[in-house]
Protein backbone atom coordinates (compact mmCIF):
# COMPACT_ATOMS: atom_id res chain seq x y z
CA UNK A 1 0.00 0.00 0.00
CA UNK A 2 1.46 3.17 -0.61
CA UNK A 3 2.31 5.91 1.89
CA UNK A 4 -0.52 8.81 2.60
CA UNK A 5 0.30 11.60 1.17
CA UNK A 6 -0.96 15.28 1.99
CA UNK A 7 -1.32 15.64 -1.79
CA UNK A 8 -3.60 13.36 -2.31
CA UNK A 9 -7.71 14.95 -1.64
CA UNK A 10 -10.01 13.58 0.61
CA UNK A 11 -13.32 11.69 -1.61
CA UNK A 12 -16.85 12.99 -0.27
CA UNK A 13 -19.65 11.12 -2.08
CA UNK A 14 -22.77 12.72 -0.49
CA UNK A 15 -25.81 10.31 -2.75
CA UNK A 16 -29.39 10.55 -2.28
CA UNK A 17 -31.58 8.45 -3.22
CA UNK A 18 -34.52 8.61 -5.56
CA UNK A 19 -34.23 12.37 -6.19
CA UNK A 20 -34.73 13.87 -9.92
CA UNK A 21 -32.54 16.20 -11.61
CA UNK A 22 -34.93 19.07 -12.38
CA UNK A 23 -36.63 20.16 -9.13
CA UNK A 24 -34.02 22.68 -7.56
CA UNK A 25 -33.49 26.53 -8.23
CA UNK A 26 -30.10 25.67 -10.32
CA UNK A 27 -32.14 23.35 -12.40
CA UNK A 28 -34.69 26.23 -13.50
CA UNK A 29 -37.39 24.67 -10.65
CA UNK A 30 -39.52 27.68 -9.35
CA UNK A 31 -38.85 26.83 -6.43
CA UNK A 32 -35.59 27.21 -3.93
CA UNK A 33 -35.36 23.16 -2.73
CA UNK A 34 -31.49 23.27 -1.69
CA UNK A 35 -30.19 26.36 -1.87
CA UNK A 36 -26.62 24.92 -0.15
CA UNK A 37 -26.65 22.40 -2.97
CA UNK A 38 -26.79 24.57 -6.03
CA UNK A 39 -24.31 27.03 -4.16
CA UNK A 40 -21.80 24.05 -3.89
CA UNK A 41 -22.29 23.31 -7.25
CA UNK A 42 -21.52 27.41 -8.97
CA UNK A 43 -18.52 26.51 -6.70
CA UNK A 44 -17.39 23.21 -9.19
CA UNK A 45 -18.69 22.18 -11.92
CA UNK A 46 -22.52 20.70 -12.46
CA UNK A 47 -23.26 18.77 -15.29
CA UNK A 48 -27.28 19.44 -15.92
CA UNK A 49 -27.35 15.80 -18.26
CA UNK A 50 -27.13 13.61 -15.26
CA UNK A 51 -28.18 10.01 -16.19
CA UNK A 52 -28.36 6.52 -14.12
CA UNK A 53 -27.29 3.64 -15.63
CA UNK A 54 -30.39 1.89 -14.58
CA UNK A 55 -33.21 3.65 -12.88
CA UNK A 56 -32.87 1.05 -9.39
CA UNK A 57 -30.92 1.03 -6.16
CA UNK A 58 -28.52 -1.49 -6.02
CA UNK A 59 -27.79 -1.86 -10.28
CA UNK A 60 -27.44 1.88 -10.45
CA UNK A 61 -24.89 1.99 -6.54
CA UNK A 62 -22.99 -0.70 -7.69
CA UNK A 63 -22.59 0.78 -11.34
CA UNK A 64 -21.20 4.08 -9.38
CA UNK A 65 -19.12 1.61 -7.14
CA UNK A 66 -17.75 -0.54 -10.06
CA UNK A 67 -17.96 1.95 -13.29
CA UNK A 68 -19.47 -0.76 -15.25
CA UNK A 69 -23.07 -1.09 -16.37
CA UNK A 70 -25.20 -3.41 -15.07
CA UNK A 71 -25.22 -5.88 -18.07
CA UNK A 72 -21.45 -6.39 -17.09
CA UNK A 73 -21.42 -6.52 -13.54
CA UNK A 74 -24.46 -8.66 -13.38
CA UNK A 75 -26.45 -6.91 -10.68
CA UNK A 76 -29.72 -6.47 -12.61
CA UNK A 77 -32.26 -6.47 -9.36
CA UNK A 78 -32.34 -5.54 -5.89
CA UNK A 79 -31.89 -9.07 -4.52
CA UNK A 80 -28.27 -9.82 -5.99
CA UNK A 81 -25.91 -7.17 -4.85
CA UNK A 82 -23.42 -9.73 -3.45
CA UNK A 83 -22.58 -11.43 -6.69
CA UNK A 84 -21.45 -8.32 -8.69
CA UNK A 85 -18.72 -8.92 -11.21
CA UNK A 86 -15.93 -6.55 -11.65
CA UNK A 87 -12.01 -6.62 -10.86
CA UNK A 88 -11.46 -3.43 -8.39
CA UNK A 89 -14.04 -1.03 -7.00
CA UNK A 90 -13.78 2.27 -5.58
CA UNK A 91 -13.08 1.20 -2.45
CA UNK A 92 -10.25 -1.35 -3.15
CA UNK A 93 -9.00 1.67 -5.37
CA UNK A 94 -8.76 4.03 -2.62
CA UNK A 95 -7.13 1.89 -0.60
CA UNK A 96 -4.71 1.06 -2.28
CA UNK A 97 -3.92 4.50 -2.52
CA UNK A 98 -3.79 4.75 1.33
CA UNK A 99 -7.28 5.85 1.96
CA UNK A 100 -9.26 5.30 5.14
CA UNK A 101 -12.63 4.24 3.97
CA UNK A 102 -15.65 5.75 5.94
CA UNK A 103 -19.74 5.42 5.09
CA UNK A 104 -22.62 6.84 6.87
CA UNK A 105 -26.20 6.13 5.30
CA UNK A 106 -27.83 3.69 3.37
CA UNK A 107 -25.65 1.17 1.52
CA UNK A 108 -28.19 -1.11 -0.70
CA UNK A 109 -24.65 -2.25 -2.28
CA UNK A 110 -22.07 -5.55 -2.95
CA UNK A 111 -19.72 -4.84 -0.15
CA UNK A 112 -20.47 -5.52 3.77
CA UNK A 113 -20.20 -2.01 5.92
CA UNK A 114 -17.58 -4.29 7.67
CA UNK A 115 -15.18 -3.46 4.54
CA UNK A 116 -15.11 0.23 5.12
CA UNK A 117 -12.79 1.03 8.32
CA UNK A 118 -15.54 3.54 9.81
CA UNK A 119 -19.24 3.08 9.20
CA UNK A 120 -22.61 4.02 10.37
CA UNK A 121 -25.56 2.32 9.04
CA UNK A 122 -27.37 0.48 7.74
CA UNK A 123 -30.13 2.79 7.13
CA UNK A 124 -33.46 2.27 5.27
CA UNK A 125 -36.33 3.81 4.29
CA UNK A 126 -37.98 2.74 7.29
CA UNK A 127 -35.10 3.14 10.01
CA UNK A 128 -31.68 2.16 10.86
CA UNK A 129 -29.19 2.20 14.36
CA UNK A 130 -30.96 4.20 17.24
CA UNK A 131 -29.38 5.80 19.99
CA UNK A 132 -32.53 6.74 21.93
CA UNK A 133 -36.30 6.15 23.15
CA UNK A 134 -37.44 8.84 20.37
CA UNK A 135 -35.47 7.09 17.80
CA UNK A 136 -37.03 3.96 17.85
CA UNK A 137 -40.22 5.56 18.10
CA UNK A 138 -39.64 7.54 15.48
CA UNK A 139 -38.78 4.54 13.03
CA UNK A 140 -41.91 2.03 14.43
CA UNK A 141 -43.86 5.40 13.15
CA UNK A 142 -41.78 5.39 9.63
CA UNK A 143 -42.80 1.58 8.98
CA UNK A 144 -46.30 2.12 10.01
CA UNK A 145 -46.94 5.06 7.51
CA UNK A 146 -45.82 2.25 5.15
CA UNK A 147 -43.99 4.19 2.57
CA UNK A 148 -46.80 6.24 2.08
CA UNK A 149 -47.74 9.93 2.90
CA UNK A 150 -47.67 12.07 6.16
CA UNK A 151 -50.58 14.02 6.52
CA UNK A 152 -49.34 15.98 9.06
CA UNK A 153 -46.01 17.31 9.74
CA UNK A 154 -44.00 14.33 11.00
CA UNK A 155 -44.66 13.85 14.94
CA UNK A 156 -40.46 14.00 15.93
CA UNK A 157 -38.36 16.48 16.27
CA UNK A 158 -35.53 17.25 13.52
CA UNK A 159 -33.44 15.16 15.72
CA UNK A 160 -35.02 11.76 14.95
CA UNK A 161 -35.25 12.36 10.74
CA UNK A 162 -32.56 9.78 9.47
CA UNK A 163 -30.94 12.57 7.38
CA UNK A 164 -29.93 13.83 10.43
CA UNK A 165 -28.61 10.55 12.50
CA UNK A 166 -26.79 9.99 9.24
CA UNK A 167 -24.88 13.31 9.11
CA UNK A 168 -24.22 13.12 12.57
CA UNK A 169 -22.80 9.56 11.99
CA UNK A 170 -20.38 10.78 9.23
CA UNK A 171 -18.96 13.45 11.33
CA UNK A 172 -18.16 10.76 13.72
CA UNK A 173 -17.00 8.36 10.53
CA UNK A 174 -15.02 11.46 9.32
CA UNK A 175 -13.41 12.42 12.86
CA UNK A 176 -12.60 8.66 13.65
CA UNK A 177 -10.93 8.35 10.15
CA UNK A 178 -8.52 11.58 10.43
CA UNK A 179 -8.06 11.25 14.22
CA UNK A 180 -4.94 9.00 14.38
CA UNK A 181 -3.48 10.34 11.50
CA UNK A 182 -4.67 13.72 10.32
CA UNK A 183 -2.21 13.36 7.21
CA UNK A 184 -3.94 10.71 5.84
CA UNK A 185 -6.77 11.30 2.89
CA UNK A 186 -10.09 9.96 4.01
CA UNK A 187 -12.95 8.97 1.57
CA UNK A 188 -16.28 8.65 3.22
CA UNK A 189 -19.68 7.71 0.84
CA UNK A 190 -22.59 9.77 2.66
CA UNK A 191 -25.74 7.53 1.68
CA UNK A 192 -29.49 9.45 2.51
CA UNK A 193 -32.57 7.15 2.17
CA UNK A 194 -34.56 9.90 1.12
CA UNK A 195 -36.30 11.58 -0.64
CA UNK A 196 -37.63 8.20 -1.52
CA UNK A 197 -41.26 7.47 0.27
CA UNK A 198 -42.22 7.69 2.38
CA UNK A 199 -43.31 11.04 1.72
CA UNK A 200 -43.12 12.78 5.34
CA UNK A 201 -41.07 15.82 7.04
CA UNK A 202 -41.41 17.64 10.01
CA UNK A 203 -42.01 21.15 10.98
CA UNK A 204 -40.86 23.61 9.47
CA UNK A 205 -40.11 21.94 6.01
CA UNK A 206 -43.26 20.44 5.99
CA UNK A 207 -45.04 23.77 5.99
CA UNK A 208 -42.18 25.46 3.98
CA UNK A 209 -43.55 24.81 0.60
CA UNK A 210 -46.97 24.96 0.49
CA UNK A 211 -48.93 22.66 -1.17
CA UNK A 212 -51.59 25.04 -2.57
CA UNK A 213 -48.25 26.85 -4.88
CA UNK A 214 -46.57 23.51 -6.07
CA UNK A 215 -46.67 23.75 -9.71
CA UNK A 216 -48.60 22.15 -11.93
CA UNK A 217 -47.25 18.39 -13.44
CA UNK A 218 -47.13 17.92 -16.94
CA UNK A 219 -48.80 15.01 -17.25
CA UNK A 220 -51.48 12.84 -14.84
CA UNK A 221 -52.90 9.46 -14.72
CA UNK A 222 -54.41 9.49 -18.06
CA UNK A 223 -50.98 10.15 -19.77
CA UNK A 224 -50.47 5.99 -18.28
CA UNK A 225 -52.08 4.87 -21.69
CA UNK A 226 -50.00 6.29 -23.86
CA UNK A 227 -47.13 4.90 -22.04
CA UNK A 228 -47.84 1.33 -22.39
CA UNK A 229 -49.18 -1.96 -20.14
CA UNK A 230 -46.38 -1.72 -17.87
CA UNK A 231 -47.15 1.93 -16.39
CA UNK A 232 -50.83 0.99 -16.67
CA UNK A 233 -50.28 -2.56 -14.46
CA UNK A 234 -48.42 -0.61 -12.42
CA UNK A 235 -50.66 2.34 -11.63
CA UNK A 236 -53.75 -0.21 -11.41
CA UNK A 237 -51.95 -2.04 -8.64
CA UNK A 238 -51.54 1.26 -7.00
CA UNK A 239 -54.99 2.24 -7.25
CA UNK A 240 -55.98 -1.22 -6.06
CA UNK A 241 -53.72 -1.11 -3.00
CA UNK A 242 -54.82 2.34 -2.06
CA UNK A 243 -57.19 3.85 -3.80
CA UNK A 244 -57.23 7.43 -4.35
CA UNK A 245 -53.74 7.76 -4.14
CA UNK A 246 -53.26 9.95 -6.75
CA UNK A 247 -55.15 12.68 -5.12
CA UNK A 248 -52.59 13.12 -2.75
CA UNK A 249 -49.88 14.12 -5.63
CA UNK A 250 -49.60 18.00 -4.20
CA UNK A 251 -49.60 16.98 -0.94
CA UNK A 252 -46.46 14.29 -1.55
CA UNK A 253 -44.84 16.75 -3.75
CA UNK A 254 -44.41 19.92 -1.31
CA UNK A 255 -43.16 17.23 1.33
CA UNK A 256 -40.85 15.86 -1.28
CA UNK A 257 -39.38 19.71 -1.61
CA UNK A 258 -39.48 19.90 2.28
CA UNK A 259 -37.40 16.81 1.91
CA UNK A 260 -34.77 18.11 0.02
CA UNK A 261 -34.17 21.26 1.72
CA UNK A 262 -33.73 19.00 5.49
CA UNK A 263 -31.24 16.85 3.12
CA UNK A 264 -29.92 20.35 2.09
CA UNK A 265 -29.52 21.70 5.52
CA UNK A 266 -27.72 18.27 6.81
CA UNK A 267 -24.92 18.82 4.22
CA UNK A 268 -24.00 22.41 4.89
CA UNK A 269 -24.21 21.08 8.61
CA UNK A 270 -21.67 18.21 7.48
CA UNK A 271 -19.40 20.61 5.48
CA UNK A 272 -19.29 22.95 8.59
CA UNK A 273 -17.74 20.03 10.62
CA UNK A 274 -15.22 19.66 8.04
CA UNK A 275 -14.02 23.38 7.89
CA UNK A 276 -10.89 23.72 6.44
CA UNK A 277 -10.62 20.04 5.14
CA UNK A 278 -13.20 20.60 2.99
CA UNK A 279 -10.52 22.53 1.02
CA UNK A 280 -8.81 19.54 0.06
CA UNK A 281 -11.58 17.68 -0.91
CA UNK A 282 -13.41 16.41 -3.83
CA UNK A 283 -17.34 16.54 -3.02
CA UNK A 284 -19.16 14.47 -5.33
CA UNK A 285 -23.43 15.41 -5.14
CA UNK A 286 -25.45 12.60 -7.23
CA UNK A 287 -28.75 10.53 -6.62
CA UNK A 288 -29.25 6.42 -7.62
CA UNK A 289 -31.95 7.38 -9.44
CA UNK A 290 -35.13 9.57 -9.75
CA UNK A 291 -38.93 9.32 -8.94
CA UNK A 292 -42.01 9.71 -11.10
CA UNK A 293 -43.37 12.12 -7.87
CA UNK A 294 -46.61 12.26 -9.30
CA UNK A 295 -46.16 12.49 -13.13
CA UNK A 296 -48.61 10.12 -14.91
CA UNK A 297 -50.26 9.59 -11.40
CA UNK A 298 -47.34 7.56 -10.11
CA UNK A 299 -45.03 7.34 -7.33
CA UNK A 300 -41.31 6.03 -6.56
CA UNK A 301 -40.26 3.64 -10.01
CA UNK A 302 -40.96 0.47 -11.38
CA UNK A 303 -41.77 1.44 -14.98
CA UNK A 304 -39.86 2.18 -18.17
CA UNK A 305 -37.10 4.85 -18.75
CA UNK A 306 -38.63 8.29 -19.35
CA UNK A 307 -36.39 11.40 -18.00
CA UNK A 308 -37.69 12.15 -14.38
CA UNK A 309 -36.35 8.42 -13.62
CA UNK A 310 -33.25 8.41 -15.56
CA UNK A 311 -31.96 11.83 -14.98
CA UNK A 312 -30.49 13.19 -11.48
CA UNK A 313 -28.23 15.49 -9.87
CA UNK A 314 -24.19 15.30 -10.72
CA UNK A 315 -22.14 17.81 -9.45
CA UNK A 316 -18.55 17.87 -8.59
CA UNK A 317 -16.44 20.35 -6.38
CA UNK A 318 -13.03 20.80 -5.23
CA UNK A 319 -9.35 20.38 -5.66
CA UNK A 320 -9.24 20.24 -10.01
CA UNK A 321 -12.32 21.03 -10.37
CA UNK A 322 -12.69 24.45 -12.38
CA UNK A 323 -15.32 26.55 -10.12
CA UNK A 324 -18.53 28.02 -12.26
CA UNK A 325 -18.93 25.56 -14.85
CA UNK A 326 -22.52 24.12 -16.23
CA UNK A 327 -22.00 21.59 -19.13
CA UNK A 328 -24.43 19.57 -20.76
CA UNK A 329 -22.55 16.81 -22.16
CA UNK A 330 -24.34 13.74 -20.88
CA UNK A 331 -22.73 11.84 -18.28
CA UNK A 332 -22.98 8.98 -15.75
CA UNK A 333 -23.22 7.48 -12.42
CA UNK A 334 -20.79 5.02 -14.48
CA UNK A 335 -18.43 7.74 -14.51
CA UNK A 336 -17.40 8.21 -10.70
CA UNK A 337 -15.10 5.44 -10.35
CA UNK A 338 -12.53 6.38 -13.38
CA UNK A 339 -12.81 10.65 -12.50
CA UNK A 340 -12.00 9.90 -8.74
CA UNK A 341 -9.31 7.31 -10.45
CA UNK A 342 -7.82 10.03 -12.34
CA UNK A 343 -8.05 12.54 -9.71
CA UNK A 344 -6.47 10.40 -6.87
CA UNK A 345 -3.30 9.57 -9.33
CA UNK A 346 -4.79 5.64 -9.32
CA UNK A 347 -5.03 3.82 -12.74
CA UNK A 348 -8.03 2.89 -13.71
CA UNK A 349 -9.00 -0.70 -13.12
CA UNK A 350 -9.69 -3.40 -15.58
CA UNK A 351 -13.45 -3.70 -16.76
CA UNK A 352 -14.61 -0.20 -16.07
CA UNK A 353 -16.75 0.79 -19.03
CA UNK A 354 -17.01 4.55 -17.35
CA UNK A 355 -14.94 7.67 -18.34
CA UNK A 356 -12.75 9.87 -16.51
CA UNK A 357 -14.37 13.27 -16.38
CA UNK A 358 -11.12 15.15 -15.15
CA UNK A 359 -10.56 16.54 -18.09
CA UNK A 360 -13.90 18.26 -18.43
CA UNK A 361 -13.71 19.33 -15.56
CA UNK A 362 -10.49 21.15 -15.75
CA UNK A 363 -11.99 23.16 -18.47
CA UNK A 364 -11.21 21.03 -21.65
CA UNK A 365 -13.37 20.62 -24.28
CA UNK A 366 -15.24 17.79 -24.76
CA UNK A 367 -14.27 15.62 -28.29
CA UNK A 368 -16.84 15.09 -30.91
CA UNK A 369 -18.22 11.99 -30.55
CA UNK A 370 -17.48 11.21 -26.99
CA UNK A 371 -20.08 12.76 -24.98
CA UNK A 372 -22.42 13.07 -27.40
CA UNK A 373 -24.50 10.57 -26.16
CA UNK A 374 -25.54 8.71 -23.32
CA UNK A 375 -26.57 4.76 -22.87
CA UNK A 376 -28.48 3.41 -19.99
CA UNK A 377 -30.22 -0.43 -19.58
CA UNK A 378 -33.36 -1.63 -17.63
CA UNK A 379 -34.53 -4.77 -16.55
CA UNK A 380 -33.70 -8.18 -14.99
CA UNK A 381 -33.54 -10.48 -18.18
CA UNK A 382 -35.93 -12.64 -19.49
CA UNK A 383 -38.96 -11.90 -21.48
CA UNK A 384 -41.60 -9.37 -20.00
CA UNK A 385 -44.90 -10.55 -18.19
CA UNK A 386 -47.99 -9.35 -19.69
CA UNK A 387 -49.96 -6.98 -18.06
CA UNK A 388 -52.60 -9.24 -16.90
CA UNK A 389 -50.25 -11.40 -14.89
CA UNK A 390 -49.87 -12.01 -11.79
CA UNK A 391 -46.96 -13.09 -10.60
CA UNK A 392 -45.53 -14.09 -7.38
CA UNK A 393 -44.61 -11.13 -5.11
CA UNK A 394 -42.38 -11.20 -1.88
CA UNK A 395 -45.25 -9.90 -0.40
CA UNK A 396 -48.87 -10.20 -1.03
CA UNK A 397 -51.08 -8.58 -3.76
CA UNK A 398 -53.28 -7.83 -0.90
CA UNK A 399 -53.73 -4.92 1.64
CA UNK A 400 -52.07 -1.52 1.07
CA UNK A 401 -48.20 -2.58 1.15
CA UNK A 402 -46.06 -1.38 -2.16
CA UNK A 403 -42.19 -2.05 -1.02
CA UNK A 404 -41.21 -2.91 -4.41
CA UNK A 405 -43.14 -4.06 -7.22
CA UNK A 406 -40.92 -4.28 -9.57
CA UNK A 407 -40.70 -7.98 -10.12
CA UNK A 408 -43.50 -7.68 -13.25
CA UNK A 409 -42.64 -4.25 -14.98
CA UNK A 410 -38.99 -4.92 -14.97
CA UNK A 411 -38.82 -8.79 -16.68
CA UNK A 412 -37.15 -8.59 -19.85
CA UNK A 413 -34.80 -5.90 -21.04
CA UNK A 414 -34.74 -2.35 -22.17
CA UNK A 415 -31.64 -0.61 -23.37
CA UNK A 416 -31.81 3.31 -23.76
CA UNK A 417 -30.07 6.06 -25.90
CA UNK A 418 -30.07 10.04 -25.99
CA UNK A 419 -28.32 11.92 -28.61
CA UNK A 420 -29.10 15.98 -28.12
CA UNK A 421 -32.99 16.38 -28.37
CA UNK A 422 -33.49 12.84 -29.19
CA UNK A 423 -33.99 9.52 -27.01
CA UNK A 424 -34.66 6.28 -28.12
CA UNK A 425 -35.11 2.69 -26.03
CA UNK A 426 -35.56 -0.88 -27.81
CA UNK A 427 -36.76 -3.50 -25.54
CA UNK A 428 -36.23 -7.52 -25.91
CA UNK A 429 -39.38 -7.85 -28.00
CA UNK A 430 -38.43 -5.29 -30.95
CA UNK A 431 -40.43 -2.20 -29.52
CA UNK A 432 -39.11 0.87 -30.25
CA UNK A 433 -39.62 4.51 -28.93
CA UNK A 434 -38.31 7.40 -30.29
CA UNK A 435 -39.20 10.85 -28.52
CA UNK A 436 -38.15 14.47 -29.26
CA UNK A 437 -37.50 15.33 -25.50
CA UNK A 438 -37.49 19.42 -26.83
CA UNK A 439 -41.12 19.78 -27.26
CA UNK A 440 -42.63 16.37 -25.84
CA UNK A 441 -40.50 15.57 -22.10
CA UNK A 442 -42.33 13.51 -21.10
CA UNK A 443 -42.33 11.11 -23.38
CA UNK A 444 -46.10 10.67 -24.51
CA UNK A 445 -45.71 11.01 -28.10
CA UNK A 446 -44.05 7.96 -30.04
CA UNK A 447 -42.36 8.99 -33.06
CA UNK A 448 -40.62 5.27 -33.86
CA UNK A 449 -42.91 5.92 -36.89
CA UNK A 450 -42.96 8.82 -38.30
CA UNK A 451 -41.58 8.51 -42.10
CA UNK A 452 -39.90 11.83 -41.62
CA UNK A 453 -37.85 11.17 -38.65
CA UNK A 454 -36.39 7.76 -40.50
CA UNK A 455 -33.06 9.43 -40.69
CA UNK A 456 -33.06 9.94 -36.67
CA UNK A 457 -34.56 6.46 -35.61
CA UNK A 458 -31.37 4.90 -37.84
CA UNK A 459 -28.86 6.98 -36.81
CA UNK A 460 -29.77 6.36 -33.35
CA UNK A 461 -30.50 2.36 -33.67
CA UNK A 462 -26.88 2.74 -35.09
CA UNK A 463 -25.76 4.25 -31.70
CA UNK A 464 -27.26 2.57 -29.55
CA UNK A 465 -25.48 -0.56 -31.43
CA UNK A 466 -22.45 0.79 -31.10
CA UNK A 467 -23.01 1.59 -27.26
CA UNK A 468 -23.95 -2.04 -26.82
CA UNK A 469 -20.44 -3.42 -28.58
CA UNK A 470 -19.09 -0.96 -25.72
CA UNK A 471 -20.25 -2.14 -22.78
CA UNK A 472 -19.29 -6.09 -23.66
CA UNK A 473 -17.49 -6.88 -21.02
CA UNK A 474 -13.63 -6.94 -21.00
CA UNK A 475 -13.44 -9.55 -18.06
CA UNK A 476 -12.29 -11.67 -17.32
CA UNK A 477 -8.52 -10.54 -18.37
CA UNK A 478 -6.86 -13.46 -20.92
CA UNK A 479 -3.46 -13.61 -22.32
CA UNK A 480 -4.88 -10.70 -25.16
CA UNK A 481 -4.95 -7.20 -23.37
CA UNK A 482 -7.40 -4.98 -25.06
CA UNK A 483 -5.76 -1.35 -25.84
CA UNK A 484 -7.55 1.13 -23.55
CA UNK A 485 -7.67 5.08 -24.44
CA UNK A 486 -6.82 7.98 -21.96
CA UNK A 487 -9.37 8.63 -19.85
CA UNK A 488 -11.41 6.07 -20.91
CA UNK A 489 -12.81 7.99 -24.13
CA UNK A 490 -12.79 5.56 -26.36
CA UNK A 491 -14.65 7.35 -29.07
CA UNK A 492 -12.55 10.13 -29.22
CA UNK A 493 -10.60 10.88 -31.95
CA UNK A 494 -7.11 9.81 -32.27
CA UNK A 495 -4.39 11.39 -33.67
CA UNK A 496 -3.39 9.80 -37.10
CA UNK A 497 0.47 10.37 -38.36
CA UNK A 498 0.16 13.46 -41.10
CA UNK A 499 0.72 12.01 -44.56
CA UNK A 500 2.03 14.93 -45.64
CA UNK A 501 6.13 15.60 -46.63
CA UNK A 502 7.95 17.58 -44.48
CA UNK A 503 11.03 19.17 -45.72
Amino acid sequence: MPSPSKSKPNVLIVMTDQQRADLTRATGFGLDTMPGMDALGRAGTIFSAGYTPSPLCVPARVSMLTGRFPSAHRVRQNSTGPHAYFDRDLLDVLREQGYGLGFAGKPHIHRPLEDFDAARGPYWHEGGPTGSEQDEAFDAWLAELDHGVGAEPTPFPLEQQLPYRITSGAIEVIDELTEADGDRPFFCWVSFPEPHNPYQVPSPYYEMFDENEVPDRVAGPEARDAKGPMFRWLGDLFETKRPGFDEQWRRYRASYYGMLRLIDDQVARLLAHLGDRAENTVILFVADHGDFVGEYGMQRKGAGMPEVLMRVPFQITGPGVQPGQVLDEPVSLVDVLPTVCELVGAPIPDGVQGRSLVPLLQGEAAPAGEFDSIYAELGYGGVPYRDDEHPELHFSYDGASIDELNTVTMSGGTRMVRAGRYKMTLDVDGHVELYDLSTDPVELDNLAEQPELAGVRAELTLLLSRWMIRVADDLPRGVYVPKTAPHNWRWAPAARPSTKETS
